[in-house]
């Protein structure tokens, strides 16, 4: 901004604020008497929470009790189903939080992954993997600090200590610490399960319900450059879905029938367990050419491309959400909620 632009941009701020301190009160414009508003109270309904939220869970014994990230505020707790907001990041140094997972096994535990996965040119990176035992009054760093944004948490359903973290890594610059981690132990040790290539990351993980041995991670070539616009696609040949047999040890690439091939985007997961015993796989996928939301019906041995729409997907949220009670019903977020 030249001189002269400041000058004007300080003189018009000025003007605005003496217009709006000459703005007459409710008060005086509608003739009440300052006395009648003594007893009102103004209260929170925010929350202000830095940005906004990445992730949210909740427990499903307890439909009042929901936990969400925020890419610059930490995380948030409401046990009225959002009707209050009480921060719970005691412990967390900082301040960008990409991912969120309950243990299904015990709700106190909650594991959560610093550094959001949106490649914002002011992208947020974090410290790590966090972990609370009591609901959130208070966490402790788990490790994986070199991660840098991690985009999903997996908790196996039978066991809070048996985790599975999706990092991105660096976003600008080449990295090892990608791909998928898994710990046995609560956090106390990790091993690194699926590494593609030190520009490639994972940006989400999913299981079947049913059967949680079987596991997908959504891979995205991530690598960005700081000078890049938000128009400049962010693609790459790594990216791909993996899928798991044995809970995370082990990955396979899918390439399935009707599976887009070449350079793709950001990739969001959702997996359901359907009548026949069969697993089904969401996938909106971020691509120029190949963009949209597609769906295989038997673990990604065959695909079909169910919807092209560019509200399906985006490489700003890409998350996916299928209904527990029906795996027809999917949500999806990106700038607003859609629901198939």
């Amino acid at each position: 901004m030249s001189l002269r632009s400041a000058r004007r941009f300080v003189s018009a701020f000025a003007v605005a604020i003496v217009f709006f301190a000459t703005i007459p009160s409710p008060a005086a414009s509608t003739g009440v008497a300052d006395d009648q508003l003594n007893g009102l109270q103004w209260r929170l309904v925010g929350p202000f929470r830095g940005g906004w939220g990445t992730m949210a869970v909740g427990i499903p014994d307890q439909p009042g009790t929901f936990y969400f990230s925020a890419a610059g505020g930490g995380v948030w707790k409401t046990t009225n189903s959002g009707a209050t907001w009480q921060p719970t990041s005691e412990g967390i140094t900082d301040a960008a939080i990409g991912a969120i997972a309950i243990a299904p096994s015990n709700p106190k535990v909650l594991y959560a992954g610093a550094g959001h996965p949106e490649p914002r040119y002011d992208i947020a990176s974090g410290n790590g993997v966090y972990k609370t035992s009591d609901g959130g009054e208070r966490w402790q760093n788990a490790g994986l600090k070199a991660t840098r944004h991690i985009g999903a948490i997996l908790i196996d359903p039978r066991d809070e200590k048996t985790v599975l973290v999706g990092a991105l890594g660096h976003i600008f610059g080449p990295s090892p610490d990608r791909g998928v981690f898994r710990t046995t132990d609560g956090g106390a040790t990790w091993k690194k399960t699926l590494f593609i290539d030190n520009q490639t990351g994972v940006a989400d993980l999913a299981a079947d319900p049913v059967r949680p041995n079987i596991v997908f991670a959504s891979a995205w070539t991530a690598r960005n450059w700081p000078w890049l616009s938000y128009f400049t696609p962010i693609e790459g040949e790594g990216s791909a879905i993996y899928a798991s047999q044995d809970g995370g040890e082990t990955w396979k690439r899918l390439s399935g029938e009707g599976w887009p091939q070449g350079k793709l985007g950001r990739i969001g997961l959702a997996v359901t367990h359907l009548k026949n015993d069969a697993t089904r796989i969401y996938a909106s996928i971020d691509s120029e050419e190949h963009g949209g939301l597609y769906r295989s019906d038997d673990a990604g041995a065959h695909w079909q491309r169910v919807n092209d729409a560019k509200a399906v997907t985006t490489w700003y949220e890409s998350r996916l959400t299928v209904a527990p009670n029906d795996p027809d019903t999917l949500y999806t977020v990106g700038q607003s909620i859609h629901k198939s």
